[in-house]
């Protein structure tokens, strides 16, 4: 059966290759971000709904809950991305500044991801999925989006814990460096890039497809005893035992 699929931030990036993961295997997806002509794109090219929302914005999340419908399957919140690198200019004191970028980095990576979830849960079907996309950055929180990161894989353990009884699984997926994304917005160095790769034990960037792939297992019937988990993807950058 089909089930209907909801990835936020799914206009491009990691975002876009979920949701095309998911169509590939002949769901039907909502994908939501807050660029209506790149949503509006990428929902033509994969053959996807298209919801203009930015998920930091209760509103707007109130708003595309009703718009979805009566039922869901399963809800990926990829909405975010590390905020420090879009060289806005803050204004103020140095510590109003640190205050305002660190909310930011709160509010696109683990707000986003409660107010999404909290506005659809009750459309969520039993055997569905809550599945969050972390980040390697988490397990050396020394900023603020590191510290969001890891705030929200806190987050999902809990939240496992409490939607268990509807028959829903919750889960995280840390991805550690992933080429062919715009994450860096242009300021990732040779020498960074090639200090990632060689971080990793098998000497490769990650690619979207494999945090597609990792999602789509998460969804499927063979993860129903997965739940409450951080799931590493990052070629053993950062291992767990």
């Amino acid at each position: 059966m089909s089930r209907i699929v909801l990835v936020t931030g799914g206009g491009n990036g990691l975002g876009k290759a979920v949701a095309g993961r998911f169509r590939s295997g002949g769901d039907r997806v909502i994908i939501t971000g807050r660029n209506t002509d790149r949503l509006a794109t990428t929902a033509s090219e994969i053959g996807a709904r298209p919801i203009t929302c930015d998920a930091t914005d209760p509103e707007q999340v109130a708003r595309m809950a009703d718009e979805l419908g009566a039922d869901l399957d399963v809800v990926v919140n990829m909405a975010g991305g590390n905020t420090d690198l879009d060289q806005r200019d803050r204004q103020g004191t140095q510590l109003e500044q640190v205050m305002a970028a660190w909310r930011a980095n709160l509010e696109a990576n683990l707000l986003s991801a409660v107010l999404t979830t909290t506005a659809v849960l009750d459309k969520l079907r039993p055997g569905g999925s809550i599945i969050n996309i972390g980040s390697i950055g988490a397990e050396y929180a020394s900023t603020s989006y590191g510290a969001a990161k890891a705030a929200l894989a806190a987050w999902t353990a809990g939240l496992s814990s409490t939607v268990g009884a509807q028959r829903l699984t919750a889960n995280l997926i840390a991805p550690g460096y992933i080429a062919e994304t715009d994450f860096f917005h242009g300021q990732l160095s040779e020498q960074r890039r090639t200090a990632l790769i060689e971080a990793t034990h098998n000497k490769r960037p990650g690619h979207p497809d494999d945090i597609a792939e990792t999602t789509y297992f998460l969804a499927s019937d063979g993860a129903r005893h997965i739940t409450g988990q951080t799931v590493h993807v990052n070629g053993g950058a950062h291992t767990t035992r």
